[in-house]
């Protein structure tokens, strides 16, 4: 076989021929044209990363569809919360937890009359003082629909807080709703000033998500207005022969347990179940008037009741205590500083 022209030229100067350099092994074309073509070992690898990588993705993706994740139920609305009952219609809720969008964030709720894409909207918002009237609003989301479909919070789709904005004159409602997503309550405005109405609900959306909203707006009784001083802090108080005591000062971004105590005659009172619950409060900012809506623990002690209390931040609050004893609910209230 002739020489090489590299191993010629080594030849005639001395030098060794250059090292052979391996290349990819390439099987040569057959002789044969029926025979099958060699293939790249390195592609051929390659193709089946590629292909188990498809593989992998269109499996999951199945079984994703086949096993949908626990907190989902085939309409889109999550479990109901244990110990609540719903109305008829009403999207099933739950409290403090994932299946429910807080609107407007961890400050204090109430401060404005929009907010998580909701509106509270009033056909009045003027009454006369000392007149027997009637509130009418609407919810409306975003397009200006009236909201229809509430979950049933403590027994009621819709609480209204009602309080002059000087803290006096504290009343909690329930209003009804019709057909058309229009809530009415009977309302008297004692004396003349401006008052603040909160509405407190979880209106459930068109595809099953809740969201839970406090929103505010001013309602105006004309007259000479007399803005009465807060009473001085006190850790009790008495209320149609009862006395309530409490204990624990909140912090502000600190989850705080308030404990009070209801005695009648040196005794413990029977506290009685109120809207599902031994005991509602209600705490509301001197200046901005921020709303802090909370519920109690279970009670473990007769005539106590318990709450886990926030506060936005530091200054003066009105608390309400809400209580049943014998069919009848009154409203202890309080002066609280917070530093």
């Amino acid at each position: 076989m002739p020489e090489s022209p590299s191993a010629e030229l080594a030849r005639s100067t001395g030098a060794e021929p250059p090292a052979a350099v391996e290349s990819p092994a390439v099987a040569e074309s057959p002789a044969d044209p029926r025979a099958p073509l060699g293939v790249d070992r390195g592609t051929l690898r390659l193709a089946l990363v590629v292909g188990g990588l498809v593989i992998a993705v269109l499996l999951g993706f199945g079984l994703g569809r086949l096993n949908p994740p626990p907190n989902a139920t085939s309409g889109g609305v999550p479990a109901a919360a244990a110990g609540h009952t719903h109305a008829p219609g009403t999207g099933a809720h739950a409290h403090g937890g994932a299946d429910v969008t807080q609107a407007g964030g961890a400050d204090a709720a109430g401060l404005s009359i929009s907010s998580g894409g909701w509106t509270l909207a009033p056909s009045a918002v003027e009454f006369p003082v000392g007149r027997a009237g009637e509130l009418r609003f609407q919810i409306r989301d975003e397009r200006r629909r009236p909201a229809t479909r509430f979950a049933v919070v403590h027994d009621k789709p819709m609480h209204l807080i009602v309080v002059r904005r000087d803290l006096t004159g504290y009343r909690h409602l329930h209003p009804t709703m019709a057909a058309d997503g229009t809530w009415s309550v009977p309302l008297t405005l004692p004396e003349a000033g401006v008052w603040r109405a909160y509405a407190d609900f979880t209106v459930v959306a068109d595809d099953g998500r809740q969201t839970a909203v406090t929103l505010g707006v001013d309602l105006a009784a004309a007259g000479p207005y007399a803005p009465r001083p807060l009473p001085a802090p006190a850790a009790s108080t008495t209320v149609d022969g009862f006395t309530v005591d409490h204990q624990g000062t909140p912090k502000p971004g600190e989850s705080v347990p308030m404990r009070f105590t209801v005695r009648t005659g040196g005794a413990p009172a029977p506290l009685e179940r109120y809207l599902g619950a031994y005991g509602h409060l209600v705490a509301l900012r001197e200046g901005d008037l921020g709303y802090l809506h909370v519920h109690p623990d279970p009670q473990v002690e007769p005539g106590t009741v318990t709450f886990w209390t926030t506060v936005p931040g530091p200054g003066r609050y009105r608390m309400f205590l809400d209580f049943q004893v014998g069919g009848v609910v009154r409203t202890a209230e309080f002066t609280l500083v917070i530093e």
